[in-house]
């Protein structure tokens, strides 16, 4: 993949050309997410809340889906490297049988046990529990493409196809949008209408993926060698995942017994960190293709150097939101809530908020390099260790210690920091570019 011209210029267009389209990709669920709600928010307050419910967990089935979608693109990027496309094609293959048997699973799963968990998670208002198990009921029928969708995502970044996710998932989306009004209003069916049009949209993604594989002409028969492989790969990013959401959740306990205005920044400052996450991971993604690829080709010096440029660019792109959320103290909270108490408390979050963009950028574009070399053992134990000796202990000591609202997100700065500072060795050390068509 060498290039004549200038080499900076070419890794950047290389990059750019895998994370922009990513990046698209990434949003494009979230953007749907806030078009959903939008639209069933009209129906009342009762309906909003059953889907606030109920997409809570199906968003547990999406996690499932990123993480299928990480260790596929390594793997299948690998193996593009080293100039086996089928191979790396066969990846998404096995990736995607996996897919379609969690995802039926857990759509035979949630008739029965919807009610149930509903019942859990509504606490004592009956209503919400039953608009939330009817919304859950139908939409988990969407599981299966949800899942393949990822599959599919993953194996085409690994061979780098970045046109075919974009038109897949912007169409499915799109369709989506439209069908949602047109359900829930035009055709009178309310709560149900807004579930129907996610089936509608994720089995069309799962179809088209699946019809990319079949255009391959490989073998889709499973191979349970290359599935156990996968799934070894995938519990340690599924560790590395459930640390973070440990995280999140003690930060929110946390956060809630600071008061209820603490608690509500809170969530606004989560949920802007979380959208500045998904677009800083779009460096990561171009990174575990790109990584993946040069490793797969015997290509060290090269992955190294892909390594320290996507470090490069996602610090600087970091740099870039941290000037726009600093600039944006004084506005953006104001879009969440009106409550001048919320606001203040805001302000609390906000300076480790800017300060952790470029760091963030950084360690994200790294995880997605060692994601890519196949490094993943070696992240699962770094977040564990972080988390629980880092994270975990700082948080609560902000409890202890009547810290407020900035002593939690200190604790979520040093965890970013811990993480930062322990993968520079790592990536000093040269251990993880292991080459060769398989880790």
């Amino acid at each position: 993949m060498h290039s004549a011209g200038n080499p900076e210029a070419v890794t950047l267009r290389r990059i750019a050309g895998l994370a922009l389209p990513a990046l698209v990709v990434l949003a494009a669920e979230p953007l749907y997410v806030l078009v959903d709600t939008a639209v069933v928010g009209h129906l009342g307050r009762v309906p909003l809340a059953s889907l606030a419910l109920g997409g809570s967990v199906l968003t547990v089935v999406a996690w499932l889906g990123t993480v299928l979608a990480y260790g596929t693109t390594g793997r299948a990027a690998r193996r593009f490297g080293a100039g086996d496309r089928s191979a790396a094609v066969a990846e998404g293959v096995q990736a995607s049988w996996t897919a379609l048997t969690v995802g039926v699973v857990a759509a035979l799963a949630a008739q029965p046990g919807a009610p149930a968990l509903a019942r859990t998670l509504a606490g004592a208002d009956p209503e919400v529990a039953a608009g939330a198990a009817q919304w859950l009921r139908v939409a988990a029928l969407g599981a299966p493409g949800l899942l393949l969708a990822a599959a599919g995502n993953g194996w085409l970044r690994g061979v780098q196809d970045t046109r075919r996710p974009l038109a897949y998932v912007l169409g499915a989306n799109a369709l989506s949008a439209a069908l949602c009004p047109l359900l829930v209003y035009g055709l009178d069916l309310g709560l149900v209408g807004s579930a129907i049009a996610n089936v509608a949209a994720q089995t069309a993604a799962g179809v088209l993926f699946v019809r990319a594989l079949a255009r391959e002409r490989v073998s889709l028969r499973p191979q349970p060698r290359v599935i156990g492989r996968q799934l070894l790969l995938g519990r340690d990013l599924l560790l590395r995942g459930a640390a973070f959401q440990v995280c999140f959740l003690s930060a929110a306990a946390v956060a809630a017994r600071f008061g209820t205005a603490a608690l509500a920044a809170h969530q606004i400052a989560l949920q802007l960190w979380v959208f500045c996450a998904l677009a800083l991971d779009a460096v990561g993604i171009a990174a575990q293709s790109l990584v993946g690829a040069a490793l797969g080709a015997s290509r060290a010096d090269e992955a190294r150097s892909l390594t320290r440029r996507v470090a490069v660019i996602g610090g600087t792109a970091g740099a870039g939101l941290a000037a726009v959320i600093a600039a944006g103290a004084g506005v953006l909270p104001a879009w969440f809530s009106d409550d001048p108490g919320v606001y203040a408390q805001a302000m609390l979050a906000w300076p480790w908020f800017v300060l952790m963009q470029p760091l963030c950028g950084v360690v994200f574009a790294l995880d997605g390099a060692m994601i890519g070399a196949g490094d993943v053992r070696y992240l699962r134990d770094l977040t564990l260790a972080c988390a629980l000796g880092g994270f975990l202990p700082a948080v609560w000591l902000a409890y202890l210690l009547d810290l407020g609202l900035g002593g939690i997100w200190a604790g979520l700065t040093l965890f970013i920091v811990l993480r930062l500072v322990a993968i520079l060795p790592r990536l000093r050390s040269g251990r993880w570019a292991v080459t060769g068509a398989v880790r």
